[in-house]
């Protein structure tokens, strides 16, 4: 089982080396988050993009090029197009945003003749090593769905539950949080998380358990859930995935996170044919290497299941 980023590193070593295609590679923080994956034996890349900005940032950063592939393309929308069709065509494992904006990137990924589509929705999964919780935590959806629906919801966690496994988490306890654990009919959120409950019980969601309405304090910390009297719960502050009843409270958590604490994290988006690195323009190029790691570890289990 992963409980950092240092365990999903090691679990990268025991795969076969896997190759990420970078949409738009001509970005300082890509680059250098690709060095570094390169180096500590995560992956190889195959850059697309403006070559000669390429090599320019390239030569700042004191990074060799000869052992990557350089696919010139200054065109955004063809460097894109060119890149998931690497991944389409099984060259590369994953597929990577670069200097982009986000409707193009994803543009390319549901194209119906290069793209990853699977006709399954996507989603987008956080996962985070923070300091003073003994397991990774996995955040969803705090970037791509906006409000999802009941079906939506029952999709992103098994999407989730998907990455959960491939990081070694063979039974994940997902927590469908809302502002109390107890149901109100006047409270949507807490109505969806009794029915994900209710269709886990039913066999209708397998490989994880699921325990909801829950608080996020009842979801991750144990003393919470002691002193409030819920230890009858299947979850008891030991949640491995948490479950945002919409965009806003996923993204406000997953952002007091990354800006108040020590933590580690990085970032997919789930639901394609291959793993689909997504990172914003404002994360570190730490969080940009550890969503290659965390792609890679998917991308592993996902052809171990094909």
């Amino acid at each position: 089982m992963s409980k950092g980023f240092d365990d999903l590193l090691a679990k990268v070593s025991q795969c076969d080396r896997k190759t990420v295609s970078v949409a738009c590679a001509q970005d300082e923080p890509i680059l250098e988050a690709v060095k570094a994956a390169k180096e500590k034996g995560i992956a190889d890349a195959i850059l697309v993009g403006d070559e000669a900005k390429i090599r320019e940032i390239a030569a700042g950063l004191n990074m060799d090029l000869s052992d990557y592939e350089i696919i010139n393309e200054p065109d955004t929308t063809a460097a894109a197009l060119k890149a998931v069709e690497l991944v389409h065509n099984k060259k590369a494992d994953m597929y990577m945003k670069g200097l982009i904006d986000t409707k193009g990137f994803l543009k390319s990924v549901l194209n119906k003749e290069v793209g990853l589509r699977t006709g399954k929705p996507l989603s987008h999964v956080g996962v985070f090593e923070v300091p003073g919780i003994d397991r990774l935590l996995f955040l969803t959806d705090v970037a791509f769905m906006t409000y999802p629906t009941l079906e939506e919801k029952k999709s992103i966690v098994e999407n989730t539950v998907e990455v959960a496994h491939a990081c070694g988490i063979s039974n994940p306890k997902v927590a469908p949080l809302a502002a109390v654990e107890v149901v109100n009919p006047k409270m949507p959120a807490t109505l969806d998380a009794a029915e994900l409950t209710k269709m886990n019980e039913a066999g209708e969601i397998t490989g994880c358990i699921i325990d909801g309405p829950l608080s996020f304090d009842l979801a991750i910390d144990p003393e919470a859930a002691k002193h409030k009297g819920a230890t009858g719960r299947k979850i008891v502050g030991d949640a491995d995935v948490l479950l945002f009843p919409d965009i806003h409270a996923g993204n406000l958590v997953y952002k007091c996170l990354v800006h108040t604490t020590a933590c580690k994290n990085g970032c997919i988006i789930t639901g394609t044919d291959a793993p689909v690195i997504l990172t914003s323009r404002s994360d570190t190029f730490e969080v940009k290497m550890n969503s290659i790691a965390l792609a890679a570890v998917v991308a592993e289990a996902m052809k171990n299941t094909k």
